[in-house]
């Protein structure tokens, strides 16, 4: 992530942004568990893993990438973000942890989000902060909020704020 565009001070990007800082946290912690072969914890993670990232996907595929969709030149790349994502979740849904094969791909799966979010944040972000609108802006601040149990109202409250976090 850049530290020069602002996107760090829009609320909803800083929220993603967080967010990411925390499954890839997950992600190490999983790697590391797969390689000592700690069932048992990897087993956790993953799962943790998996929820955290519906969550959030829910949030940006509902909110941002269909903001930024409605942007000239914009879908082809979120069309991939979006494959990225839906690969991803098939293979945490499907991967068995007690076969190697499965282990050595879950572990260059979290090498690859690494790689994904890299393309969220150093691309995507930047180029948000200057095509969405503000109702465009409010509409994905709402999708990321019902994707993650708050109603709009008291979302709002955030917003005004600057209380996301």
């Amino acid at each position: 992530m850049c530290f020069y565009c602002g996107c760090r001070e829009i609320p909803l990007l800083r929220d993603y942004i967080a967010e990411h800082e925390r499954v890839t946290d997950l992600g190490a912690d999983l790697t590391k568990a797969l390689r000592q072969d700690d069932l048992p914890t990897a087993t956790h993670l993953l799962a943790d893993i998996a929820a955290k990232l519906e969550d959030h996907w829910r949030g940006e595929e509902g909110g941002l990438f269909t903001a930024m969709r409605e942007e000239d030149g914009y879908a082809e790349y979120i069309d991939k973000l979006i494959e990225e994502h839906r690969e991803l979740r098939d293979l945490m849904a499907t991967a068995d942890l007690a076969t190697n094969r499965d282990r050595e791909l879950i572990i260059a799966a979290m090498d690859e989000l690494t790689d994904h979010i890299a393309k969220e944040e150093d691309g995507l972000f930047p180029a948000s902060l200057t095509a969405l609108t503000g109702d465009q802006w409010e509409r994905a601040m709402s999708a990321w909020q019902r994707a993650h149990g708050h109603d709009a109202r008291s979302g709002q409250e955030h917003v005004r704020h600057g209380e996301f976090g």
